[in-house]
């Protein structure tokens, strides 16, 4: 029962750091490097990287890059949701504008061109949509189709703007609508886009970087543990309490945030 409550658990927080991922590869490797500690004498690996020492200084940076992919994880939610607060209220305000520049004697020319890009702002993909692919693992492509719409919902957003900007008679007394406001909503927007594509990127080369010290085929804890069961097995014997002691600590590769 324990067992299959703590696997619901890590499927409804997929970041944490749960018992199936790098957080368990690097406690168990911590299991090994005791039961190494604990062989005494016996345990004396010729190669320098199946040292204890060695074993503690991986752990070591194995923590640290765990710890920082956390920290860079939490700082691109916070972006993710600070974006998605600058731009919550775009379609909404699009449309208060787009009935205020009706009636603010505009030509028709006009106001079909206004109406047009608001068409576009309202027509992209939908609130809903861009939520659940942050919300979901930061996939690169992913995030990239969100990036697009962002970056488009600007642009658009922009274009009201400078429309606005070319009819002299647009002055509307509501403080929301008017040029000076909207262009700090803009400059608001283009601020939180920018951070949220500079979170991610932070996040993403620590992710990379975890990855690397964790799952390297050569020098990976992955492959180091595997080499000191290895070892352990040549030096007591695959049928002794020793090896059997580490032969079902267990390490997985988890490539993913989880």
């Amino acid at each position: 029962m324990e067992s299959k409550n703590q696997n619901t658990y890590t499927k409804a927080v997929k970041s944490s750091v749960s018992e199936t991922g790098h957080a368990k590869n690097a406690a168990n490797f911590q299991s090994l490097i005791s039961f190494c500690i604990g062989f005494g004498a016996s345990y004396n690996p010729v190669k320098d990287s199946l040292k204890v020492a060695a074993l503690e200084e991986l752990l070591l940076n194995v923590q640290n890059k765990l710890d920082n992919t956390k920290a860079k994880k939490t700082g691109f939610d916070n972006a993710t949701n600070n974006r998605r607060n600058a731009f919550t209220d775009l379609r909404s305000l699009s449309t208060k504008i787009v009935n205020a520049y009706a009636v603010s004697g505009a030509d028709q020319l006009g106001i079909q061109n206004m109406k047009s890009v608001n068409r576009k702002i309202q027509g992209s993909p939908s609130r809903k949509s861009n939520v659940q692919a942050e919300d979901q693992q930061p996939e690169t492509k992913q995030i990239s189709n969100s990036q697009q719409s962002y970056d488009k919902m600007v642009d658009h957003f922009s274009g009201v703007i400078e429309i606005l900007a070319q009819n002299p008679s647009y002055s509307p007394n509501e403080n929301d609508l008017k040029i000076a406001a909207l262009q700090e909503k803009l400059l608001d927007m283009k601020t939180k886009n920018a951070e949220l594509i500079d979170s991610y990127t932070q996040y993403s080369n620590a992710m990379l970087e975890r990855n690397q010290i964790m799952y390297n085929p050569l020098s990976g804890l992955l492959q180091t543990a595997k080499e000191v069961k290895l070892y352990v097995k040549s030096v007591f014997g695959a049928s002794s309490p020793q090896y059997k002691q580490i032969s079902g600590i267990e390490f997985k590769v988890r490539k993913s945030d989880k």
